[in-house]
């Protein structure tokens, strides 16, 4: 589970700090989520990338909606591309032990992963299903966002400022992101972050009615449907998803700590295509989010870049024959 520290607010300076870790969290789970979508084999697991390709779509969404906050407030957006394996921002983990994250092939241990960074504070206990209980020396994610909100209701109307550098739907994601004018505004954001992630706390739903980050994982992990039933919870899991963990690409895991040049030309040229379009997505965020909207589309595209990219790498054999390289997601600035 990821963990954030939490300190009282009472500056507008540090809710602008918490929102930056919140922005960088969400962004450090892109390359993972990607790297276990990108590795499943055409044609095979339709279900699992289906719910994978909508976790990463509302990942990016969140991180669009936390930049609107901050800029809303003031502060300037920076995205830092995390290092693989590594924490992400803020994270104090497990009793102090800090969850470090992977880039995994798809399989168990990725939807675990993700299970473990999506966690809520209470997972509801479905029938068939037994969690352990949660520490409680720091916050989920969702618990700080909550913090935020409740911090962020108490500023007068003058502490925000439409209109400034604002991202909204005019280009993608249509009636899903907005700008952040105001407080109602943020709250709503807030909202939408949290129970898309983690679900409603009586409920795996979130305000959509579509399942949380949460229970996706782990509806692949367990290779079952999460479905409504008359069980107290209102939920049981159910028939098989259909996931099958052989159809999968022979990836490495982590390839940030691969020597890649080692490996056959085409290999190396496979990666130095990956890691071009990752930094041009990284760059045009960053300028999306301090004022630049035109520059989403482009972010946009160069994801569409890297996945092409992507499937090249991982149609071209290491030296290891039988094993191939996804996107390391190395980040050089262009």
């Amino acid at each position: 589970m990821i963990r954030l520290q939490l300190s009282p607010i009472t500056s507008v300076a540090q809710a602008q700090a918490m929102l930056e870790t919140a922005i960088n969290v969400e962004f450090g789970t892109l390359p993972p989520y990607l790297y276990a979508q990108l590795t499943i084999l055409p044609g095979s697991n339709a279900p699992a990338a289906g719910r994978l390709r909508s976790i990463t779509h509302q990942e990016m969404i969140h991180l669009c909606l936390a930049a609107n906050i901050l800029n809303a407030l003031g502060g300037s957006p920076k995205l830092q591309p995390p290092k693989y394996p590594g924490p992400l921002p803020g994270d104090i983990g497990h009793d102090g032990k800090v969850l470090t994250l992977h880039i995994l092939p798809f399989g168990k241990p990725a939807m675990q992963q993700g299970m473990n960074i999506e966690m809520p504070v209470d997972p509801i206990d479905f029938p068939q299903l037994k969690l352990a209980a949660s520490p409680t020396k720091a916050v989920t994610i969702g618990q700080f966002y909550e913090a935020l909100d409740a911090y962020l209701k108490t500023l007068p109307a003058t502490a925000w400022q439409a209109n400034r550098n604002q991202i909204d739907d005019k280009q993608f994601f249509p009636g899903q992101l907005f700008a952040v004018n105001n407080y109602a505004d943020a709250h709503k954001a807030i909202q939408i972050i949290v129970s898309e992630g983690e679900g409603a706390s009586t409920s795996p739903l979130d305000f959509s009615n579509e399942l949380a980050h949460f229970y996706r994982f782990e509806e692949i992990y367990r290779n079952q449907v999460l479905t409504a039933s008359d069980s107290p919870q209102g939920f049981s899991w159910g028939g098989p998803l259909g996931v099958d963990y052989a159809k999968v690409f022979p990836a490495i895991a982590d390839p940030q700590l691969h020597d890649f040049s080692k490996e056959p030309a085409a290999a190396r040229s496979a990666q130095d295509a990956c890691t071009k379009a990752y930094s041009a997505m990284v760059d045009a965020l960053n300028l999306a989010l301090n004022g630049d909207a035109a520059q989403l589309g482009i972010a946009v595209r160069k994801m569409f870049d890297l996945r092409m990219a992507a499937i090249e790498a991982l149609h071209t054999p290491l030296n290891d024959k039988h094993k191939v390289a996804g996107p390391a997601f190395i980040y050089k600035k262009t």
